[in-house]
């Protein structure tokens, strides 16, 4: 996919806060740059830090998408990723993957996805389409910067990375609530000779041994590589709770044009939302489970072989053991386990006991200035996907905008 070349920065609507970026963000450039020169072992700048309305941490599509909109409004921001480059993300998930959601519902505000409505975009395509996006609305991200604290002192918010240190009125977490792979406890035990990975390392059949495969959890993640590994020739077990499914083939002439529509855009985006009684029954359920599988069918793994056993329950001498006592014999185990929030990092006091944001559709409790954008069911079903995602940077900038707006009155009194 080719690189979209760069737009002009668009008009401030009616009413936006006017300013100058130019200044703030060269000084930020060098700042930044110096940062990253000193853990390198060279001369780096002692400038003080640019002030900024803004800090987005996060440089995915809930990242850009709420660039987006701050920039629309003028304000003074930066997106700091970790990654070397935007959308690597993407790049770093398996080789097959394609996403869920056709290319029609897979555009950010403000610009398309370059392909045809019906297609199902491929990982690398997604994440080139994100630093094209970047791109033409010239955001001003920072890569290879790794957040190591937020905090808040003196009545501002204080992110550091190693040297650099950036402080802001408000901050916008731009990232899912699953960042860290979650595996038991006794995977530990599990013997040396088998191959266990987690879904967040798993590339392709390859990096596994040859022999048995035992996939541990039943979700979309879990379901697409049980068919891979399947069609590559291995016998795959595949362990843990039905999380329901689509019942029909988002592929099909119908369900591209007609069905994905109706589900995509009615029922994740409208219907199941924090809103309406329905979505609130179901939102828990989602949360502890996930979601139900889009693309493959029970059908299709039982099509391929693919043997639904039981959970696992422990090892016993080195090898896992089911719920009903039984032993599969197989030489890898992927765990398709999900991930823990890790939000270690925020020294702040926003979360309950299960270390999951509090928060009124991203608008973090107990601390003002403080916002999320792309948590798993945030507002919506359809909150983690493309298509949802938008409209959740629209609430919280709406939101930012307001304290902008409030404490540049306030000081202005």
């Amino acid at each position: 996919m080719s690189q979209t070349r760069h737009s002009r920065p668009h008009a401030a609507p009616p009413g936006a806060v006017h300013i100058d970026e130019g200044d703030a963000f060269a000084h930020l450039a060098r700042h930044g740059a110096g940062a990253a020169h000193a853990r390198a072992g060279q001369p780096g700048t002692r400038d003080a830090p640019p002030r900024l309305d803004v800090i987005v941490i996060g440089g995915g599509q809930a990242g850009l998408s709420v660039g987006h909109h701050l920039k629309r409004h003028g304000l003074r921001f930066v997106i700091l990723e970790a990654h070397p480059r935007v959308g690597d993300a993407w790049r770093r998930r398996w080789d097959s993957l394609r996403l869920f959601t056709p290319a029609a519902f897979d555009a950010l505000d403000g610009m398309r996805f370059p392909a045809a409505p019906g297609v199902f975009p491929t990982k690398d395509e997604m994440a080139d389409f994100l630093e094209s996006y970047a791109a033409r609305f010239d955001l001003p991200v920072r890569t290879g910067v790794r957040v190591d604290r937020l905090s808040r002192e003196n009545g501002r918010y204080v992110v550091r990375s190693g040297d650099l240190r950036l402080e802001a009125d408000q901050v916008v977490v731009a990232m899912a609530n699953y960042q860290a792979p979650r595996t038991p406890p006794f995977a530990r035990a599990l013997d040396p000779a088998i191959v266990q990975i987690h879904s967040a390392d798993y590339r392709n059949p390859s990096q596994l041994r040859e022999g048995g495969v035992l996939i541990v959890g039943a979700g979309n993640s879990g379901s697409e590589i049980a068919v891979e590994l399947a069609r590559a020739g291995r016998r795959v077990w595949m362990s843990g709770r039905d999380t329901g499914h689509i019942p029909f083939r988002t592929g099909s002439f119908v369900g591209r044009h007609v069905l994905v529509r109706l589900v995509l855009r009615g029922l994740f985006h409208r219907v199941l939302t924090v809103d309406t009684p329905l979505g609130r029954k179901v939102r828990p359920a989602v949360l502890a489970r996930g979601g139900p599988l889009i693309r493959v069918m029970p059908r299709d793994l039982a099509a391929l072989g693919v043997r639904r056993v039981p959970r696992v329950a422990g090892v016993r001498g080195g090898v896992p053991v089911l719920e009903d006592g039984t032993v599969p014999e197989v030489s890898n185990v992927v765990w398709c386990t999900g991930f823990h929030p890790n939000f270690g990092w925020i020294d702040l006091p926003v979360f309950d006991a299960s270390g999951e944001p509090v928060h009124r559709r991203g608008v973090a409790g107990g601390s003002p200035g403080l916002y999320f954008v792309g948590l798993h069911f945030q507002y919506a079903l359809s909150s983690t996907m493309i298509h949802g995602v938008g409209r959740d940077a629209r609430h919280v900038t709406d939101r930012v905008l307001a304290g902008v707006r409030a404490a540049r009155g306030a000081a202005a009194a």
